[in-house]
């Protein structure tokens, strides 16, 4: 059974779902999308009375049409700027727009330059646009970034790609973002997170998943947490799992070193780094409970329970050398960093890469992501969730790419958007901390999913509570992501706590 509780579709399985609740009998989702928007706006307006509402030409205007109806019914003095045509409009919006004037409001075609607005709506555009916003549509979109007022975006910002999360050449900025029936991977990765604001989820009463299965999920810190137990009292080291780290050529044992503290302090009873530089040292004196070793003595350790590959490990012979090793066990693999690299240019270590029996765990970013595939950065980018499946499926592996809203992808073609993490991440150190998370949790007899799934979202909630505490997230360090983690880990397995806002309106009788 998947413990996981929030799905998320792209834009074509929303048309799915939507065609299957008409059939189904709900042909009210308009009314019961207005209604909500209406409800959210009134509360987020607060003890102002006037909001402008911005009304596209296709069904998002159509939702918008009916929450400006019921906010003027509630008293508020609604201004509705109008872009669209009122003989083109699909049925439910055109409806929506007689209502509108039925019921004795005006139609603007232009924002007015003087208002005193509380919130702007904007409607604009929803999951349909797939062309770049320009003209009136693109002037419109940046005189609403202009006005510097709360903003409440209808399913999605105006210009942003629900998919991606990449823009129309321009998109609103919202402040707050209501999306209808279930999230959408745009609005949580790439750009998506820049652009949505605060998310609220409404699923207009229809259960999205009995409707059609989602292979997309939300990473959500109840649901991950669950895989961990208190230690029983007669705990020993032995019984919390042993990691190998094999990484570290001249000048950046750091990045191995980094792994390990990571490892350990994650809760790996032990931690062996092998490092490959000349003049490795004996001993980590800041963290002097690491064994280091020599990769020739990690290779006959034979009580290792994970093995992660790459923090620092150049692309020497040797380092090939000791990779293809790895990859010939039957140890659950971390593969990060330069091992991706290597990978990426070898054909053979890739055959090897995806015929292997252990479990097999590849955490690019982007670029690395664009070695492993062939392709550009600008590609992977372009296309987040496809961009990770297909790595996965490729390499039968499980995979993160890394980035704003990281993406978890099986080889089952299931996936995840981890929603935790800010701009503290983006520094030296911290794919390297991630991968001893990963594999401190595999030995502690997590499944690698579990590992991977839990560590993702647990790296960024660290950052998250480090920026909570007023550090970072300028000059935030992967040694204070450590630090953090621990404490939360220790916390999650007495208090779990929820995540993502969610929303619910009842059909209308």
């Amino acid at each position: 059974m998947n413990p996981h509780t929030t799905p998320i579709y792209f834009s074509h399985e929303l048309r799915q779902l939507e065609q299957k609740a008409r059939d189904s009998g709900a042909t009210d989702l308009m009314e019961r999308a207005g209604l909500a928007t209406a409800e959210l706006a009134h509360e987020l307006l607060g003890d102002k009375t006037s909001v402008l509402v911005i009304a596209g030409p296709g069904n998002n205007g159509g939702d918008a049409l009916v929450a400006a109806r019921h906010l003027k019914a509630w008293w508020h003095k609604v201004t509705l700027v109008f872009t669209g045509q009122a003989d083109r409009l699909p049925p439910d919006a055109a409806n929506a727009l007689a209502a509108w004037c039925t019921a004795g409001g005006e139609l603007l075609d232009a924002i007015p330059e003087s208002g005193n607005w509380g919130l702007v709506i904007d409607g604009l555009f929803g999951i349909g646009l797939a062309r770049n916003l320009e003209g009136r549509y693109l002037e419109l979109t940046r005189q609403v970034n202009a006005m510097n007022r709360p903003v409440l975006a209808l399913d999605v910002p105006s210009g942003l790609d629900a998919d991606a999360g990449q823009t129309f050449r321009a998109a609103i900025r919202a402040t707050h973002t209501l999306t209808f029936i279930a999230l959408k991977p745009g609005l949580l990765t790439a750009y998506g997170p820049d652009y949505c604001g605060q998310i609220h989820v409404d699923t207009l009463g229809l259960d999205a998943p009995a409707l059609l299965k989602p292979a997309g999920w939300l990473l959500e810190q109840g649901a991950l947490a669950a895989a961990l137990k208190p230690r029983p009292r007669n705990s020993h080291k032995g019984l919390l799992g042993s990691v190998g780290i094999l990484g570290g050529a001249n000048s950046m044992c750091g990045a191995a070193l980094l792994a390990g503290r990571a490892a350990l302090k994650l809760g790996a009873g032990r931690v062996y780094v092998a490092l490959l530089a000349d003049d490795a040292p004996a001993v980590d004196m800041a963290q002097p409970e690491l064994m280091l070793c020599s990769p020739q003595r990690l290779f006959e350790l034979d009580n290792l329970n994970c093995l992660v590959v790459g923090p620092g490990l150049g692309q020497s012979t040797q380092a090939v050398q000791m990779l293809k090793q790895a990859l010939e066990t039957e140890l659950p693999l971390v593969l990060d960093a330069d091992a991706l690299n290597l990978i990426g240019a070898d054909s053979e270590l890739q055959t090897q890469v995806k015929d292997r029996k252990g479990g097999t765990i590849l955490t690019p970013h982007p670029a690395e992501a664009a070695r492993l595939t062939g392709g550009s950065t600008h590609d992977i980018q372009q296309e987040r969730v496809v961009s990770a499946s297909m790595l996965a499926k490729r390499f039968n592996s499980l995979v993160v790419l890394k980035g704003a809203g990281s993406i978890c992808a099986l080889p089952d073609e299931s996936w995840f958007i981890n929603p935790t993490g800010n701009p503290g991440l983006s520094s030296a150190g911290m794919g390297d901390v991630l991968s001893g998370m990963i594999a401190a949790l595999v030995a502690q007899r997590l499944t690698p999913q579990q590992a991977l799934l839990l560590a993702v979202y647990l790296h960024g909630a660290a950052a998250d509570e480090r920026v909570a505490q007023g550090i970072g997230p300028v000059g935030l360090t992967a040694v204070e992501i450590i630090e953090a983690a621990r404490a939360l880990i220790n916390q999650w397995l007495y208090r779990p706590s929820p995540s993502i806002r969610s929303r619910q309106t009842q059909p209308a009788s």
